[in-house]
């Protein structure tokens, strides 16, 4: 089954984001074939102070980008808080979610997602997986009935958490003119994809889709309060993070997190380097005291 979702996931990319080559049932993850042909490259950024508050009042002049370890002139910067969201909910069916308060903490957050989007502007989509990758629903603009399926969801199987993200993630890329996210709902580390954490932050970084992770469950945190570990690697490198919600107050800060930043994305575009294949950008501030995220990788050219 989990080659099947594999080979389901990339053929979604390839059909609306043209960056990744179909991949077959005996396709092993390492011999993924990349193809682009990119001359111009957008990246999202949130830029953060140090009190962690979202800042919306920079302009060109205060931002660098680094491909590759070159700078690169910024041919278009900007931010829309008005653009439209696309927000692909992803929710853990794995017989763990049972335990605990973790299934209705999903469904706390996601109706409260959900509340935050504007319905004449914003869509979204609620997909849900164990080993598998369901789609629940599409993306509509009737965020009642996804309510209405929040309520009815089940927990039954084992977890193919990375296998999820990556599938969803093509399913969210053709979403291209949105401010996106894939927001993953669970309590439990994988156990049972196919993809590990560096593929599957390759596949959605290089379609600029940010992925944030509501750890439902134990989390390793460092001496702040983050999470560490390969799942906040994969997160971070998208562009999004992992949001520790363990309790009712943390819950409701990751909530705001969230909001705040699909609704404050700088939108950054510059022209691709020359080299074929996945190259590494970072985008910089020339303020020492804020801090910037963005996803870690594009691809350029053609790499056969």
């Amino acid at each position: 089954m989990n080659r099947i979702v594999r080979a389901a996931a990339i053929s979604v990319i390839v059909g609306v984001a043209a960056g990744i080559a179909p991949l077959t049932a005996q396709d092993e993850p390492s011999n993924l074939i990349f193809r682009s042909a990119i001359d111009v490259v957008s990246v999202t950024a949130v830029v953060r102070d140090r009190r962690h508050r979202v800042v919306t009042s920079l302009t060109r002049d205060d931002m660098q980008v680094v491909d590759a370890g070159e700078p690169q002139a910024i041919l278009d910067f900007r931010t829309e808080a008005s653009a439209p969201a696309s927000v692909a909910l992803l929710v853990d069916g794995s017989g763990s979610m049972r335990l605990g308060a973790a299934s209705e903490a999903a469904r706390k957050i996601s109706a409260a997602i959900l509340d935050s989007l504007d319905s004449t502007r914003d869509d979204a989509a609620l997909m849900a997986f164990d080993r598998r990758l369901l789609t629940i629903h599409a993306f509509t603009h009737d965020f009642g009935s996804i309510r209405t399926s929040l309520n009815q969801l089940e927990a039954w199987g084992m977890t193919s958490l990375y296998d999820a993200i990556a599938g969803t993630a093509g399913v969210i890329a053709g979403r291209s003119q949105n401010r996106r996210a894939v927001v993953v709902l669970t309590d439990g580390a994988d156990t049972g994809s196919a993809y590990s954490p560096q593929e599957v932050s390759r596949i959605a970084s290089s379609i600029d889709v940010p992925v944030y992770v509501f750890a439902l469950g134990d989390v390793a945190t460092d001496s702040s309060g983050h999470a560490v570990g390969a799942l906040r690697d994969l997160a971070v490198e998208t562009g999004g993070d992992v949001i520790v919600a363990n309790t009712p107050r943390l819950v409701d800060a990751g909530i705001q997190r969230l909001v705040e930043e699909l609704r404050h994305q700088y939108l950054i575009s510059f022209r691709a380097n020359s080299f074929d294949g996945l190259r590494s950008v970072q985008v910089r501030t020339t303020r020492k005291d804020l801090t910037v995220r963005t996803r870690a990788w594009y691809f350029a050219g053609i790499n056969q």
